[in-house]
């Protein structure tokens, strides 16, 4: 009885050795399919990354200042060439079923280290119910040199109140300093509203109006009616909506997708040429292993189990390089002050997937020949 528990564990451990032993006989080709596997995951892990940050950021974007929605010109190429003319923003501001309008223009200027800085022009009576009290200095009074900035901008411009500022080579005077959970917020600066249509030059116009719906009103009912009475805007609710005036969105998902297909199909290729030859170098010993009564569906498991072997060790070493370069890729200051990498399971379970497929592609045709094999035809190889 005492000897029965290691007799049971024996063949498991054999099983599992042998798969060992089989992926270390060629250790340097082992080691670059494992390499050549492990960059398509980390090109994977880091882009999704990056795009989960994007897609946060402008789901941020959308409710700021506690906006239902946002309204802007329908069809923009890119968000930040979308024009609201003024009128449009006064009709909005004035229907029943909505509570308040406010209009935000963004910019962008350069700031030593960051060429993107977020220049956001709003009306100075209005930055209260957008940020509400800031945590230091004051609101805008309308002077056309003032910025209130937020936590992130004034750390990296290592500013505080009284302070001035060169944005974009305009001297600014920090009135405020306020923090928000919207990266790209907390990384910019306020500024009154005709500065930045000075700056931008565009007088009369914003990027977008942010919504608050009147109590009891529908907000989607709201967005869809003022989308049929503004023929010239869209309603953005949800991050699903941001094609209708940036195609940023969509196509970092097409390049995600397109990047996985590839890493599928290189990782496979990769994976099949190092299983057919370790196959071949092999047949004799399939041979013998069929001849001492191995069956088809053990060596059919073991060519497998090498496979996955492979690609579950190429998997963690892609996933902890992926992290590591979506924070390399955080250090640049353009980035990082527009988007923060966020971690979401799926971008570590489409790895995993994505491992586990290309180990069983990879393995398919290798694992179909080695069955096929006689013991006579095997052990008569060369």
């Amino acid at each position: 009885m005492p000897s029965a528990r290691p007799r049971a564990m024996l063949p498991v451990m054999t099983f599992a050795g042998l798969i060992v032993k089989n992926l270390l006989r060629q250790r340097v080709r082992t080691l670059l399919t494992v390499l050549g596997i492990s960059v398509g995951i980390t090109t994977v892990v880091a882009l999704g990354v990056v795009t989960e940050g994007m897609k946060q950021t402008s789901g941020d974007l959308i409710r700021t200042g506690g906006a239902d929605f946002m309204v802007a010109q329908d069809g923009a190429s890119d968000f930040s060439f979308s024009t609201v003319p003024e009128s449009d923003w006064a009709r909005i501001a004035r229907r029943p079923d909505v509570a308040s309008a406010f209009g935000v223009l963004y910019n962008f200027a350069s700031v030593p280290g960051n060429a993107y800085f977020p220049e956001m022009g709003v009306r100075p009576d209005q930055l209260a119910g957008i940020i509400g009290k800031p945590e230091t200095g004051r609101l805008l009074s309308g002077a056309p040199n003032e910025v209130v900035l937020g936590a992130g901008a004034a750390s990296t411009l290592d500013a505080s109140v009284g302070d001035t500022v060169d944005l974009g080579g305009r001297p600014r005077r920090v009135t405020g300093i306020f923090r928000s959970s919207s990266t790209y917020e907390n990384n910019g600066g306020y500024m009154p509203l005709e500065t930045v249509q000075r700056i931008a030059s565009k007088p009369g116009v914003v990027t977008a109006v942010y919504v608050k719906v009147a109590p009891g009103a529908d907000s989607v009912q709201v967005a869809a009616t003022i989308e049929r009475d503004e023929p010239t805007l869209a309603s953005i609710a949800s991050v699903a909506d941001y094609g209708k005036v940036d195609q940023g969105v969509a196509i970092m998902d097409a390049v995600e997708l397109a990047i996985t297909l590839l890493a599928v199909g290189i990782g496979a290729i990769g994976v099949t040429n190092t299983m057919v030859m370790s196959v071949f170098e092999r047949t004799r010993e399939i041979g013998i292993l069929r001849a001492v009564g191995w069956s088809r569906r053990r060596i059919l498991g073991t060519v497998i189990g090498e496979s996955v072997a492979l690609c579950a060790l190429a998997a963690v070493i892609g996933v902890l390089l992926g992290v590591a370069a979506s924070r390399a890729i955080m250090l640049v200051p353009s980035i990082s002050s527009l988007l923060s990498p966020v971690y979401a399971p799926d971008v570590f379970v489409r790895a995993v997937v994505i491992a586990l497929v290309v180990g069983l592609a990879g393995a398919a045709y290798p694992a179909l020949r080695a069955t096929r094999l006689t013991p006579m035809e095997a052990l008569r190889h060369e």
